[in-house]
């Protein structure tokens, strides 16, 4: 019996990114009115993962509109969710956020989290080089990560 669970289960399993709490995600989802199907987006952040990554996984997701929190609870295997995109991740340390409900100002704030690649010395020449052919973005993180080191 558990073996054609097991198999059933394996069927309904979707492809989800790497999601971790701190994460600003979009989640498209699929609804339906009347006759019509449409997709709706919810962009926010991610404050709690519950039950690892199999089918019976669950995130909840909260953004704030016109000043009012609003939390939804996704499970990621579900058929309505036609997509999650991660738009970005912060740096945080611990695996729910519900502190961010009451958090206001400078306290609510998440830092991002750096993810820029490293240089090796040798390379600092071809650096040079090449910071006119790159976007203002890849060459900023490029100067932050050189000042940490």
């Amino acid at each position: 019996m558990s073996k054609l669970l097991d198999q059933f289960n394996k069927e309904q399993l979707k492809k989800v990114p790497d999601i971790k709490p701190g994460d600003t995600i979009r989640v498209h989802q699929k609804i339906k009115e009347g006759d019509k199907d449409r997709i709706q987006i919810f962009e926010g952040l991610v404050i709690a993962k519950k039950h690892g990554k199999g089918i019976n996984s669950n995130i909840t997701v909260r953004k704030v509109v016109d000043g009012i929190g609003v939390e939804r609870i996704f499970p990621t295997s579900s058929p309505a969710i036609e997509k999650i995109e991660v738009v970005r991740s912060a740096k945080v340390r611990k695996s729910k956020l519900y502190y961010l409900r009451t958090a206001k100002g400078k306290k609510a704030k998440l830092k991002k989290k750096d993810l820029a690649v490293a240089i090796a010395p040798e390379s600092k020449e071809l650096e040079s080089q090449e910071s006119e052919e790159l976007p203002a973005e890849e060459v900023e993180t490029i100067k932050v990560s050189e000042e940490n080191n």
